[in-house]
């Protein structure tokens, strides 16, 4: 058995024990959708509910405002973003981002297989956006994440697709409601430090959220919130390839620490304005137990369809 197929049995088996029975019960989904069938009626809540979804026959026979819940959608299908660009082959900790794009799209992979729905997937990589079409079964979804792991390390590329493209490109490959996944750590080449400022990506985003369920995940490593005290440094540009040598002194690292937190502010702001979950995964974190949290915190919000979670 080669070393791909071990790491990808481990996956799938931490991926079952460790989540398996999350997404049984009464929504079918990673996240509670909207969905399209009519359920029940309740009584509204000023403030909580769409009143868009009045029920206005329920609301005269009782003279008691009522709304209808709508049932999540099943056998919906699932595609995936994972931006494999050159800034993802980077990691400090226990493992690096690439490796946690890989269990982010194999967790959503295996347990929307597990419901039958289809995956599929577009990849960032190089100068290519590439296209993994949609289907079901475990076979495919292990092709897929072979496809992922074996993908060469990214180099410096010209003209490189950004995220925007991906998720316009994401946005047109299926118009039928279902749900998106984005992976991405969200850096911009030339990161705009205030945080409520419009992010390329942000539009794009907000148009496939207009449509789909979108779960935006944003993979980081510690050494890009803050540096070490370790004098001077060679850093890298991974998407450029050039080298800069910086002492790292007191003042540069404070000063550095606060960009870093003002960009991770600014991409949480714009996730939110575009009305997508957010879930956060870090190299030097347990990723299955933020996975974890992150869907019961989900569930715990579901009577309240219009509202995201984000940390």
């Amino acid at each position: 058995m080669s070393t791909a197929e071990q790491a990808l049995r481990r996956l799938e088996l931490t991926i079952i024990r460790r989540l398996d029975g999350l997404l049984h019960g009464a929504h079918q989904g990673l996240l509670p959708g909207h969905g399209s069938e009519s359920g029940d009626s309740r009584l509204y809540v000023p403030g909580e509910d769409d009143v868009r979804r009045m029920d206005w026959a329920v609301t005269a026979r009782t003279t008691v405002p009522h709304v209808r819940d709508l049932i999540a959608d099943r056998e919906l299908e699932t595609w995936a973003l994972a931006d494999l660009s050159a800034s993802m082959d980077f990691g400090t900790a226990e493992t690096d981002k690439r490796d946690l794009v890989v269990a982010a799209v194999g967790a959503i992979g295996f347990l929307s297989s597990r419901m039958g729905d289809r995956f599929g997937a577009l990849v960032l990589h190089d100068e290519y956006i590439h296209r993994m079409p949609a289907r079901t079964g475990r076979p495919a979804l292990y092709g897929l994440l072979h496809s992922l792991m074996d993908a060469p390390r990214g180099r410096p590329v010209d003209d490189a697709p950004d995220l925007a493209e991906g998720i316009d490109v994401l946005a047109a490959t299926r118009r039928k409601r279902g749900m998106r996944l984005v992976v991405s750590d969200f850096l911009d080449a030339q990161p705009d430090l205030d945080p409520d400022a419009e992010r390329p990506w942000e539009r794009p985003m907000r148009r496939l959220a207009a449509r789909h369920q979108v779960l935006a995940v944003e993979v980081i490593d510690p050494r890009e919130l803050e540096l070490p005290d370790v004098g001077r440094v060679a850093f890298a540009d991974p998407e450029s390839g050039n080298v800069r040598e910086v002492h790292l002194s007191p003042k540069i690292r404070e000063a550095y620490a606060e960009a870093a937190a003002l960009q991770r502010e600014g991409t949480r702001l714009a996730l939110r304005r575009a009305g997508v979950a957010h879930l956060v995964l870090r190299t030097d974190r347990d990723w299955v137990f933020d996975i974890a949290q992150f869907v019961l915190r989900q569930r715990r919000m579901a009577h309240v369809p219009h509202r995201v979670v984000t940390p």
